[in-house]
């Protein structure tokens, strides 16, 4: 469920095709997400699943199993 609404998110910001991803695809080398569509995918991400990603955390955020992992054990 986290994995298939991160994708649909990161398909829908950035033109990217969802049946393509992997937890292993790199967001920013393999879907070219620029500074700025990462800003725009943590609100999108923070939204979505109503919590907080600081700054700290987004750092280590490379790979959408990065970001499902965080969202898992931060989701209440």
């Amino acid at each position: 469920m986290i994995f298939e609404k991160i994708t649909e998110i990161l398909a829908e910001q950035l033109a990217a095709d969802q049946n393509t991803m992997t937890m292993d695809t790199k967001i920013a080398e393999d879907l070219g997400a620029d500074s700025l569509d990462l800003v725009d995918l943590l609100m999108s991400m923070e939204d979505e699943f109503g919590i907080e990603i600081t700054d700290e955390d987004a750092a280590e955020l490379h790979t959408i199993g990065d970001v499902v992992n965080f969202i898992s054990k931060n989701v209440e």
